[in-house]
């Protein structure tokens, strides 16, 4: 049988989904997971998601669904986790290209549902702001997930929403979320994180990451993005929840209102309206403005002063965990140094890793 597992943000959410299929459905089914490549700026310096025109060596799966094997690649400057997420694990990942709209995605899924005939289809977001309103002062990134939201709400099969991990994005917090969430269908265990450990390795998605750290028994507050934010990791941490598809709809202000779009630039404009902002904006500015910053030169010793800066201020906020992504971040490093930062670290003081965070140490 196959399973069809829409990732609704792409990125982590994609790594989540392998993590699902392990956990709900086993090796006896074959997993397509459905997902955007859009990997944000320390992995991908363009802004915004990737289209099936920014790789080589997709293969055809439909007449608008590419599937993305290990031996694609980004056509430069783009950068892609992908291909790599598709040599590490056993699934099928076929990329959807938001690029025609909210019918452009419902066509794909249309195509790919007649074409796989699935046992099962369930749209997974790690987090939960495919909850949000769209007004939310701590709203990041609704764009994605309202997308697909939208898509799975137009498709004449049965979807199935399924939230993981409730606050672990930093965008709306489990307090919040509570109320909004139906059953739990499965709480994550070490044993669902084996399959895709390697993965988490090497893979920038925090939100994934604080899923799997909870599913192994991580407690704490873990600082995440650029912006610091502290996130509870706390026993609902690796809880999956089922929400009711139309329910979420019937929230998700942004994802009514781009139902009939044609471009993504029409699903960006009414982002700008419903949300106040476009988080392609922010990647276009953010983008700019990196290209005018010097990262710093990753000397180990220098690193691990500012290091050793970072976690006592890091302590005293009442944070237990933080990210490679964040620390990158924190140490005026270039995402492409984020790899050559874990080696060091880990290198010099591996009683702090705790897979797949970094542990702010008790003061001495």
């Amino acid at each position: 049988m196959t399973r069809l597992i829409v990732a609704a943000g792409g990125g982590g959410d994609a790594v989540a989904a392998a993590m699902l299929h392990a956990a709900l459905y086993g090796d006896e089914d074959q997993a397509v997971i459905l997902t955007y490549a859009w990997d944000r700026l320390l992995i991908d310096p363009v802004p915004g998601p990737r289209s099936a025109h920014d790789f080589t060596g997709l293969e055809a799966v439909t007449r608008s669904v590419r599937s993305v094997p290990a031996t694609a690649r980004p056509v430069a400057p783009a950068g892609s986790t992908l291909p790599r997420l598709a040599a590490g694990l056993p699934h099928t990942f076929a990329l959807l290209d938001p690029y025609q709209g909210v019918e452009g995605v419902a066509r794909q899924m249309e195509e790919l549902v007649a074409h796989l005939t699935p046992e099962s289809i369930d749209l997974l977001d790690v987090g939960g702001d495919i909850l949000a309103r769209g007004d939310e002062p701590t709203l990041k990134s609704p764009l994605a997930d309202a997308l697909t939201l939208a898509a799975c709400c137009q498709v004449d099969t049965p979807v199935r929403l399924l939230v993981a991990g409730p606050g672990l994005d930093a965008e709306l917090s489990a307090d919040e979320l509570r109320p909004l969430l139906g059953p739990v269908v499965h709480t994550f265990t070490a044993e669902d994180v084996a399959p895709v450990s390697d993965v988490l390795k090497w893979h920038p998605s925090e939100a994934t990451g604080m899923l799997a750290a909870t599913a192994r028994g991580v407690r704490g507050t873990c600082e995440v993005r650029d912006a610091g934010l502290p996130v509870p990791l706390t026993d609902e941490g690796p809880r999956v929840h089922a929400v009711d598809l139309d329910e979420a709809l019937n929230r998700n202000n942004l994802a009514r209102v781009i139902a009939a779009t044609t471009t993504l630039d029409e699903v960006e404009a009414h982002s700008r309206e419903v949300c106040g902002f476009s988080e392609i904006d922010y990647e276009r500015n953010k983008a700019t403005w990196l290209k005018d910053q010097a990262p710093m030169t990753l000397d180990a010793e220098a690193v691990l002063h500012q290091l050793g800066q970072f976690e006592s201020e890091a302590r005293a906020r009442g944070v237990t965990h933080t990210t490679f992504r964040h620390l990158t971040e924190v140490l005026n490093l270039s995402g492409s140094q984020r790899s050559d930062l874990r080696q060091l670290l880990l290198a010099r003081r591996p009683e702090q890793y705790v897979a797949p965070l970094w542990r702010i140490p008790d003061a001495t």
